[in-house]
């Protein structure tokens, strides 16, 4: 299975040996050497998985992984790639969003295989919350085994919140999923959540879609 994987790394040496690793196995791979870079290549571009140093110049790995979770509608596969091999560095990691950790120095038989896995364990297209069905591949959406017709951007704070169910998502996380940090005057998100309720909710008898006053928003499954 050929990749596109990400890789955000400021050792230059490390970076030409994963280059030709990749390239020898027909894997495509961008590259950054700062954490600022590396965030903006993932948020701008798809990829089957980010590869990501922490000690990074300007922000560092922990944070470009979190901004990374706040802000990308999908779940972009994160393996974290460092010299920090204690637990409590392990932790944080998975804690700030990784999915795999790897210590160096390493194998790189044992790098490839690990993006392999990962790519492949989030190469599940669907996503089910309940009735509710979603195709990322093809961008389509049904519940109860019928469509809804969605507009681009109730597709993406519908996928973010299918994406973070059970849990609720603030209004700060859905307007970063909208427009990342540059939002617009007016309330616009409001419309925007009207518009997907309209189209999730008003043809069945349930709503899915949950205010939690205080809080934001979450799906729930049982309806």
């Amino acid at each position: 299975m050929s990749l596109n994987i990400l890789v955000v790394e400021d050792n230059q040496l490390l970076a030409r040996n994963l280059a030709d690793a990749f390239d020898r196995l027909g894997h495509a791979a961008d590259f950054a050497a700062n954490g600022e870079h590396g965030l903006a290549l993932a948020l701008e571009h798809s990829y089957d998985v980010l590869v990501l140093d922490l000690a990074l110049p300007g922000i560092d790995g922990l944070e470009v992984c979190r901004r990374l979770r706040a802000r990308l509608p999908r779940r972009l596969p994160v393996l974290m790639l460092t010299a920090r091999d204690t637990l409590q560095d392990k932790l944080q990691g998975f804690e700030a969003g990784a999915d795999d950790y790897l210590v160096k120095p390493f194998a790189m038989e044992e790098l490839l295989a690990r993006c392999q896995a990962l790519a492949l364990r989030h190469r599940d297209y669907t996503l089910v919350v309940g009735s509710l069905r979603i195709d990322r591949r093809a961008q389509t959406v049904t519940r109860d085994g019928q469509p809804v017709r969605l507009q681009p951007a109730g597709y993406q704070l519908l996928l973010a919140l299918a994406e973070a169910h059970p849990r609720v998502m603030t209004r700060s996380e859905l307007t970063q999923v909208l427009w990342h940090d540059d939002p617009p005057d007016s309330d616009a998100l409001r419309s925007h959540l009207y518009q997907l309720r309209q189209a999730l909710d008003k043809p069945f008898a349930q709503p899915m879609l949950m205010t939690v006053h205080g809080v934001g928003f979450r799906l729930d499954a049982s309806a």
